[in-house]
C-alpha cells in the first residue's frame, strides 16, 4: 500500500504513537535515573513548607499566598526538568540517532514535551494535600483554587517550552539550567511593581519597566488567574508564547540536523 492510500485515521493515529514513544523514552529516562523522585520531593517539601508557614501566620483557609509564591519555585525547578532533554541527547551522541528514526523533529519535540508536562502535572498533583486540609478544615473558594492550578499549568507550559528551546541552543546541561532559571526569574520579576518603577526610572520618557511588565512578564497574567479570572486572552497568550518557543525549537533541531 502506497502512502497516498494510506487512511487519514492511521496516519495520524502513526503519528501520535511516535509522539507517545518519544513521551515514554523520556519518562523512563527521569525515573530511571531517579532525577525525577529526587524533584518531585524537593519540590513537595519546598511548596508544602512554603504553604504552612504562610498559613500558621495568616490563619486563612486559601492558597492565594501559596500560588502567589509559585511562579519563583516553577522558574527554579522546571529548568532542572528541561535542561537535559536536549543537551543530554548532543551529550550522548543520540540526537543523531533520534532525529533519523522515522519520526520529524516536530514529533520528538511534541514527545519530549508531554513528557515533562507530565512531570509538572505530578508536581502540582503533590500539592493536592493541601487544598484537602483546607475543604477538612474551612470553607475555601473552589473557583479560586481551580483559577490557580489552571494558571500553574499554563506558567509551567510555558516555561518547559523555554528550557526546551535554551537546552537544543545551549548544547550543555549547566549553561542550559542558568539561562533557563535566569530568565524564567526575570520574566517572573519583571511583573512585580517595585520592578517595574526601578525599570521606569532608569528611562523616565519611556516607562521601559511599565512596558515590559505589561508585555513580556508571567506575573500579572498569572496573579489574575489566582483571583479567579480565567481571561481567554490569558489562557491565548500562554499557549500562544509556548509555540512560538517549540517551533523556534524546531528551527533549531532542523539546523543541528543539516
Amino acid at each position: 500500500m502506497s502512502a497516498s492510500t494510506v487512511p487519514a485515521g492511521a496516519a495520524h493515529a502513526g503519528w501520535f504513537r511516535a509522539i507517545l514513544l518519544v513521551a515514554r523514552r523520556e519518562l523512563g529516562a527521569y525515573f530511571d535515573s531517579s532525577i525525577a523522585y529526587v524533584y518531585l520531593t524537593g519540590f513537595i517539601v519546598l511548596a508544602n513548607a512554603v504553604f504552612m508557614n504562610d498559613f500558621f501566620l495568616a490563619g486563612r483557609a486559601e492558597m492565594t499566598a501559596w500560588f502567589e509564591s509559585l511562579p519563583l519555585m516553577l522558574a527554579v525547578f522546571l529548568p532542572a526538568v528541561t535542561m537535559r532533554l536536549w543537551a543530554e541527547e548532543r551529550k550522548q551522541r543520540t540526537l543523531e540517532s533520534l532525529l533519523t528514526l522515522p519520526i520529524v523533529p516536530l514529533q520528538a519535540i511534541a514527545g519530549k514535551y508531554l513528557a515533562a508536562l507530565s512531570l509538572h502535572f505530578v508536581f502540582l498533583a503533590g500539592s493536592l494535600p493541601i487544598p484537602v486540609m483546607l475543604v477538612v478544615l474551612g470553607e475555601p473558594d473552589p473557583g479560586l483554587i481551580a483559577g490557580g492550578y489552571l494558571g500553574a499549568i499554563l506558567l509551567g507550559g510555558l516555561l518547559i517550552a523555554l528550557g526546551m528551546c535554551l537546552s537544543a541552543l545551549s548544547g550543555d546541561q549547566i549553561v542550559a539550567f542558568v539561562l533557563s532559571t535566569v530568565i524564567g526569574v526575570f520574566l517572573v520579576l519583571l511583573g512585580d511593581d517595585r520592578v517595574a518603577t526601578i525599570l521606569d526610572g532608569l528611562v523616565p520618557a519611556f516607562h521601559v519597566g511599565s512596558i515590559l511588565r505589561d508585555a513580556i512578564s508571567v506575573t500579572p497574567r498569572f496573579e489574575a488567574f489566582v483571583r479567579g479570572l480565567v481571561e481567554l486572552g490569558a489562557v491565548a497568550w500562554f499557549i500562544l508564547l509556548a509555540a512560538v518557543l517549540l517551533a523556534l525549537n524546531a528551527l533549531l533541531l532542523e539546523r543541528l540536523r543539516a
